[in-house]
């Protein structure tokens, strides 16, 4: 296997860039603020949900398999929908949102959502194999991959080869999962479980049933942390708001959503950069000129900007220092 495979945000403008890139048509991620069923709704049609968690590092996480901790193992399921298992690391948030594509569309379940030509021949190859070797095919497959890492954090002072030796001392690790309704029933999707969870019965296609259930199961997930743990983001697979807004004539919602896809553009495009370098030479440039203040004498000048900088941190210090002795004598009266 070639390649590796780089931690994403859980980002409703970037899983919409994601899935944009890989062919999709007419499908767009929503933010959940709420776990309110009549919000989620509202956004009919939905296909599903992507939730994103801390990951458990002081309890077991996959059942023991006879059971998973909520609802019940479904492994026939495996053959009716699309579900593969995880197989290389930091995946998840891709293997989540092809999880919902994948089973609302033609190659899988007899779906309406239009995935493109390469995810439809993907599709239907993935669903001739049994799900570790989906999970391997995924993994493989070339240009998700590379839509994927798109979004790749590119930072030069971390070197990710080194793993800290205290676990205290490593860094948190989150997990994505999906919640779809397929054929009349509600399936959570996790590449890290064994079989597809079945949370029972759901109308594909009463959008009202799908939020309360769906949310009911994210409830039942958040309720296994302790009360001070936030670390949770939920998006909704949608259909895309602007052809919404164009059917139905609304101007209001259509110009808005103008306006969120211009802000996605440019939240996205600054999170493709790394401005280190940038950074880097603003600096040069600004200690050259300085340097050139000197005459051409550079220690003497670097001395004198030294210098002039350090007594007006400590001019400000004291006066900050002043300031904060004077409110505590006024205080005081």
């Amino acid at each position: 296997m070639s390649g590796g495979w780089n931690t994403i945000e859980s980002d409703a403008g970037v899983f919409t860039h994601l899935l944009e890139s890989l062919g999709v048509k007419g499908v767009q991620f929503e933010e959940l603020l709420s776990l309110d069923a009549q919000s989620l709704a509202e956004l009919n049609p939905v296909y599903g949900v992507i939730f994103l968690f801390k990951f458990p590092t002081n309890a077991p996480y996959v059942g023991d398999g006879a059971a998973p901790r909520d609802g019940k193992f479904d492994y026939a399921a495996s053959e009716k929908l699309f579900f593969a298992h995880q197989t290389i690391q930091n995946a998840c948030g891709t293997q989540a949102l092809l999880s919902v594509l994948l089973n609302k569309s033609s190659a899988v379940a007899g779906g309406s959502v239009d995935i493109g030509d390469h995810l439809r021949s993907f599709g239907e190859f993935a669903m001739a194999l049994p799900p570790d070797l989906r999970g391997e095919a995924l993994s493989n497959d070339e240009l998700i991959r590379d839509v994927h890492n798109s979004f790749a954090k590119s930072s030069p002072f971390v070197d990710e080869t080194q793993r800290p030796s205290n676990p205290d001392d490593a860094e948190d690790v989150f997990h994505f999962i999906a919640y779809t309704a397929i054929q009349g029933r509600l399936y959570e999707l996790d590449g890290l479980q064994p079989a597809p969870i079945d949370h029972g019965a759901c109308d594909d296609n009463n959008s009202i049933e799908f939020a309360e259930r769906a949310l009911e199961a994210v409830q039942r997930r958040i309720a296994r942390y302790g009360a001070d743990e936030i670390h949770f983001n939920l998006m909704a697979a949608v259909r895309d708001r602007r052809l919404t807004a164009r059917e139905l004539g609304d101007t209001e919602l259509l110009a808005r959503e103008a306006r969120k896809r211009r802000d996605w553009q440019f939240e996205n495009a600054l999170r493709r950069h790394n401005f280190v370098g940038f950074a880097h030479e603003v600096l040069e440039g600004v200690v050259e000129n300085k340097l050139q203040e000197g005459g051409g004498n550079s220690e003497a000048a670097y001395q004198k900007w030294v210098g002039d900088a350090t007594t007006r941190f400590e001019r400000r210090m004291q006066d900050r220092q002043r300031r904060r002795q004077g409110g505590d004598v006024q205080m005081e009266d």
